[in-house]
């Protein structure tokens, strides 16, 4: 699942302080991507940010961008905009941006930039488009879709996880980070997404599971995708599924691998009323 935050909303730690961004949100905003001193200098002007920060958020985008975890300049533009270091714990956020996974409390991990950019990219969200997250976790990976879009919708099954990040997204909403106000939030088993709200034009899987949920891809709109770790415990695949519609009208489900190598991922879990039991592997494929 990914996710994490700042263990309290307020916590103080030496040498960084928390941003009040002094530049009203726009899709137009544009961080330079010339150098790290332009980047810096931009970003702190604008968002109010440390440059401690920003110079590690800044060396992270490089090495993503070479390494082809952006499909594009907007996915890239996502990235610097999202304060990464915002949804990590307290005594992690030095070690925001570095590649590994993070504990976040409840047995789930914040996953490593390189998997959430490359993820994300897969899908390739156009503003306007709906995108339904499962797994909100910490909710770094809300936070960089609605640098996207302003059409987020994201799903918690650990209700007290659900309710601390939310409480994150307000408190960053409330500093100026206007563009979090575009995220719809709730604690519930993700396997059967929200119908109310669907159909999606994207859907974005942050846990691991054995097969696709059939209620996911029914809500997914045709010639939509999903992107979702697929495989046993410890063994999952990451996968694009595309649902493609014909000339007919006839779906047909198209799956492609987005890495070709195992990327374990925590279990998508079930509820049993109001307790997790379990997991939704074994179930209908």
């Amino acid at each position: 699942m990914i996710g994490a935050t700042a263990m309290l909303a307020g916590v103080a730690v030496p040498g960084l302080t928390r941003a009040n961004v002094p530049t009203p949100y726009s899709f137009d905003l544009q961080p330079p991507t010339t150098s790290k001193e332009a980047f810096i200098k931009w970003a702190v002007e604008h968002r109010g940010e440390n440059p401690k920060v920003l110079a590690a958020r800044w060396d992270r985008y490089v090495f993503l961008r070479a390494n082809n975890d952006f499909v594009n300049a907007r996915n890239g533009r996502a990235f610097l905009l999202t304060p990464r270091d915002e949804f990590v714990l307290k005594r992690d956020i030095v070690r925001a941006y570095e590649r590994d996974f993070h504990d976040i409390g409840w047995g789930v991990t914040i996953s490593g930039p390189l998997v959430v950019s490359r993820m994300t990219s897969t899908i390739d969200v156009q503003m306007g488009e709906k995108v339904l997250e499962i797994g909100t976790g910490s909710g770094n990976q809300s936070a960089y879709l609605a640098n996207l879009t302003d059409k987020v919708w994201t799903i918690e099954i650990i209700k007290p996880l659900a309710e601390r990040t939310r409480g994150i997204y307000d408190d960053l909403i409330a500093r100026g980070y206007t563009e979090f106000k575009s995220i719809n939030t709730k604690s519930a088993d993700g396997y059967y997404g929200w119908e109310e709200a669907a159909p999606f034009d994207k859907i974005i899987v942050t846990c691991g599971i054995d097969h696709i949920p059939p209620p996911l891809l029914s809500q997914l709109r045709p010639n939509g995708i999903m992107v979702i770790p697929v495989g046993p415990p410890g063994q999952h695949v990451i996968l694009k599924v595309l649902k493609q519609q014909g000339p007919d009208g006839s779906i047909r489900v198209a799956r492609s691998n987005v890495y070709n190598k195992v990327v374990p991922f925590v279990a998508f879990t079930k509820l049993d009323g109001d307790a997790i039991k379990g997991t939704h592997n074994g179930g209908r494929r």
